[in-house]
């Protein structure tokens, strides 16, 4: 009775829908969209399709709530007990997507996906609370919080999806310090009449750290937010 009861326990959390996106994120991890199939997932999860079926329609829907459960993981909506200010709460939001983008390498074409084609699923506006709810804090006035928020947003998936494809498309077996050295010096070979700025920027490219340049870029956005639109109480 005892093996039993724990035979049917293990198939019961195999078969629920949070194991099925678990695994399925793990296919989409290691494999791409691609090697997210039905057939790889019921062999993953030792059942058949129909248990699958049951509660998930299709791939596109399964690809739709892999995205909801990791965004949802990278930007709690209530962080217990934060003691940040405003601007490092935007900060930290920003910094998760930046990881859980990077971490997750099919993320960001879904995220695309679904801000483009779905905005009104849940992925688009946890990611627009989490900044906005900042923003806000910030003392932005009403009239700007839109412009703010999606300005912010369009620089976190943008920045964070070309750092996660510039991870993907360095060459095999060479690490970035390689990788940037080499472009590094192909910048420094320009023509100088023509590439003048790109030359003198050559070494820090070679130097630059992704999150560092990331959070600076974050910065820039906040401080050129705050200067357009700043509290009601600092306006002249």
């Amino acid at each position: 009775m005892t093996t039993r009861t724990r035979r049917s326990s293990r198939r019961s959390e195999a078969l629920s829908r949070e194991r099925i996106i678990e695994a399925a994120i793990e296919l989409l991890d290691a494999d791409g969209e691609a090697g997210l199939t039905f057939r790889v997932l019921t062999a993953r999860l030792s059942t058949g399709p129909g248990a699958i079926y049951w509660h998930v329609a299709n791939k596109g829907e399964l690809l739709d709530a892999a995205t909801e459960s990791v965004v949802a993981a990278a930007v709690p909506l209530d962080p217990a007990g934060s003691a940040r200010s405003p601007r490092e709460e935007i900060r930290a939001v920003a910094l998760g997507l930046f990881e859980a983008i990077d971490g997750h390498p099919w993320l960001a074409t879904q995220l695309a996906t679904q801000l483009s084609r779905s905005p009104w699923g849940s992925v688009t506006p946890r990611i627009f609370e989490g900044i906005g709810r900042q923003v806000r804090a910030l003392g932005v006035p009403e009239s700007g919080w839109f412009t703010s928020t999606s300005a912010l947003v369009h620089y976190i998936l943008g920045a964070a999806g070309q750092n996660a494809v510039n991870g993907r498309t360095a060459q095999p077996g060479v690490d970035r310090g390689e990788f940037l050295d080499a472009v590094s010096t192909a910048w420094e070979e320009l023509d100088p009449d023509d590439y003048s700025f790109t030359r003198a920027v050559a070494g820090q490219l070679r130097d630059h750290d992704d999150r560092e340049q990331f959070l600076a870029g974050i910065d820039l956005v906040l401080a050129g937010v705050t200067a357009i639109h700043p509290p009601d109480g600092q306006r002249r």
